[in-house]
């Protein structure tokens, strides 16, 4: 069964991400799974050393070392499975029934491609555990994440506010055409006013392409503005945003044009970093 899931976690995003992931599953009327991963990158196993031991002591510290690999993850796992029940009570506060509760080992982005058939909607915090609490740095798996995952994905900062509109970076590609004929048929922002910028020169293509995506979003009931703007695709879009009092950005990821070239590499971090709301990533 397709559902909304959620990346939990001991961050300070977390309780963010739970009502964000809250905020979906109610509005798409669809089941939320919260997941917590225990990575073995952030959980290591202990390093083979048996080239090394003497043979005297090679005994007994392979076996000291063996127990403290099997605490060590006892208490990852406990650490996971307390976060995954805050978690539960909490989405359960905003109105979630019965959240199923998950927990894997291995890696994030290696479990969500998995998992990819289950998933409508994959949120996801701004920063993860080894993040920077001052908000410098993103989230060390979330990048690999948005390549790996061919889902939506709503990328939360570490408060929660419902949104109450939502701004569409449209450049009138196949892929955004894509995000359109999502906002338009599906239940995640309707009622919400959309907002339509497109990043270029104003010629009578732009605007067609335009009047194309505000007719498409008026047949899905949407409250539609449009606006055309000139200048680097990061400024333009961060300055409508403070200008109209935007909650959520949205983007189609990939492709080869400079709205689309923007979530590529390293500029992803850059517009995630920059970008103090949330992030709502069609694919």
């Amino acid at each position: 069964m397709s559902q909304v899931m959620a990346c939990i976690d001991a961050s300070l995003s977390a309780a963010a991400v739970c009502d964000y992931a809250a905020w979906a599953s109610l509005r798409l009327q669809a089941p939320l799974t919260l997941l917590h991963v225990l990575d073995h990158q952030q959980y290591p196993q202990h390093n083979d050393l048996t080239g090394i031991i003497g043979l005297g002591n090679r005994e007994q510290l392979l076996k000291e070392l063996a127990e403290l690999d099997q605490q060590r993850n006892r208490l990852a796992l406990e650490q996971g499975r307390l976060a995954l029940q805050a978690a539960k009570e909490r989405v359960a506060q905003q109105g979630v029934a019965a959240p199923y509760l998950r927990q894997r080992h291995g890696d994030l982005a290696q479990t969500l491609h998995e998992l990819e058939g289950e998933i409508d909607l994959l949120v996801i915090g701004h920063q993860g555990e080894t993040g920077d609490s001052s908000g410098r740095l993103v989230g060390s798996h979330l990048e690999s994440v948005i390549r790996t995952l061919h889902r939506p994905i709503l990328v939360c900062p570490g408060r929660f506010q419902a949104p109450r509109n939502l701004l569409l970076a449209f450049d009138g590609s196949p892929t955004c055409r894509q995000g359109v004929e999502q906002l338009a048929s599906g239940p995640l922002c309707r009622g919400l006013p959309v907002h339509v910028l497109m990043v270029g020169s104003d010629s009578d293509a732009a605007r067609s392409q335009l009047q194309w995506a505000e007719q498409r979003l008026r047949q899905g009931g949407l409250q539609v503005h449009l606006a055309l703007r000139a200048g680097e695709v990061e400024a333009a879009l961060h300055t409508y945003q403070r200008e109209q009092g935007i909650d959520l950005l949205v983007m189609g990821a990939y492709g080869h044009s400079r709205i689309r070239q923007f979530l590529v590499g390293s500029t992803t971090t850059q517009l995630l970093r920059t970008s103090g709301g949330p992030l709502l990533i069609l694919r």
